[in-house]
């Protein structure tokens, strides 16, 4: 079964089930990624729909964040309830230890030296480790892996 598919059955699942919260992000989720079919139209893959609920967690991170600073604890809760539904679908994520080996690797690889080859690297990196980890903990690996 295809992830597409499973967030289907989920969503059918959740309305049987009466659950309204994890309803409506999924439907949330299966809306943006019919906006993406019909923008670029074609049929999403589950890469691209791991792509559509990375995104998507992003902003629910980026959400939470500015909701704390404004003193919207009601707000903070209801993106983080979200969030998690959302993270249920993206697979296991890379530990730190193994992100900074899959990016030393890389620079290896390549040959990279210093922040000057920063978007050469990030490139490759990210073919490599698109949806199995966060792509700002990546970034923050390859400026390292890069300085040393």
């Amino acid at each position: 079964m295809s992830l597409k598919e499973q967030i289907t059955e989920d969503m059918k699942a959740a309305m049987r089930a009466k659950d309204s919260e994890r309803l409506g992000t999924i439907r949330l989720l299966t809306a943006a990624m019919k906006q993406k079919e019909v923008d670029e139209r074609i049929e999403l893959d589950d890469a691209a729909v791991i792509a559509v609920i990375d995104k998507m967690v992003k902003q629910r991170k980026d959400s939470i964040t500015a909701f704390e600073q404004g003193g919207r604890a009601d707000l903070a809760a209801k993106e983080a309830a979200e969030l998690v539904v959302l993270e249920a679908y993206l697979p296991a994520r890379l530990s730190a230890d193994e992100i900074a080996t899959e990016v030393k690797a890389i620079v290896a690889e390549l040959g990279a030296k210093g922040p000057g080859d920063m978007g050469k690297v990030m490139g490759a990196v990210k073919a490599k480790l698109a949806g199995k980890a966060d792509m700002g903990q990546v970034s923050a690996a390859v400026k390292a892996a890069l300085a040393s």
